[in-house]
């Protein structure tokens, strides 16, 4: 069984080596898991999904999937967040940016949302996700590369930002940081930038590796196949 992974711009830069034994596929959207269980998939990862340009992967997709026995599992971005909203019908969730949501710590999807390249470029970040902002900014903190009043100022601009504006140089001029203290923090940002988004997603990777080959047991839930998941089922099986 060779676990299917969805992922993009979490895992962008990782050496190929670090994902051997992993079906990777680009970011989920509508009806890309549900493919992937017709196909006959027993383990699914999702970690990056579609959200703005196209439908995004639909819960009821992955309700399927659980109710068939299909382990699925989620982190990071897109994943975390169905993870966090399907984890009572038994879809696993898995590190930090999940366990924040699923504990209420964190409520916006535009904490892990952000703008990225397409994958001819390998869904290289072109902005920051607040997520892995506030966690370069509590490393700083904890290390007292940084005071808490400069962390407090940059949380806050970032916080503020839209998803398409968080990057560094943004922020800095947004918390009214300027002159040589701009650069300065400039360089140690860069220097020490963090991303729990790829923590969390290799350490995915590393659960699905290591699963047994037995399938899963399914959760007790009823499924109802509604009139426009019926539609779905149909569209996927005209895939090519």
């Amino acid at each position: 069984m060779t676990p299917i992974v969805f992922a993009g711009p979490s895992l962008h830069g990782i050496a190929s080596e670090r994902l051997a034994g992993i079906d990777l596929r680009p970011p989920a959207g509508k009806g890309d898991l549900l493919a992937a269980v017709q196909a006959g998939g027993q383990a699914i990862g999702v970690i990056d999904g579609s959200f703005e340009y196209g439908a995004s992967v639909w819960h009821k997709e992955i309700l399927f999937a659980l109710r068939r026995g299909v382990a699925v599992f989620g982190a990071a971005s897109m994943g975390a967040l169905r993870a966090a909203e399907c984890a009572a019908f038994g879809m696993v969730g898995i590190g930090r940016v999940f366990a924040d949501y699923e504990a209420g710590r964190r409520r916006s999807d535009g904490d892990v949302a952000m703008v990225h390249a397409p994958a001819a470029l390998g869904y290289k970040p072109l902005t920051e996700a607040l997520v892995d902002m506030d966690e370069t900014l509590a490393r700083l903190l904890a290390t007292a590369k940084i005071d808490a009043d400069i962390a407090g100022r940059l949380g806050a601009a970032a916080s503020a930002l839209h998803f398409k504006d968080r990057t560094w140089p943004q922020v800095l001029a947004a918390a009214g940081i300027d002159g040589a203290a701009k650069d300065d923090l400039t360089a140690l940002l860069r220097a020490h930038r963090v991303s729990i988004k790829t923590e969390d997603a290799l350490a995915l990777i590393d659960h699905m590796r290591a699963l047994p080959a037995a399938r899963a047991t399914p959760p007790a839930f009823d499924f109802n196949e509604t009139l426009f998941f019926r539609e779905m089922m149909t569209a996927s099986a005209r895939r090519p």
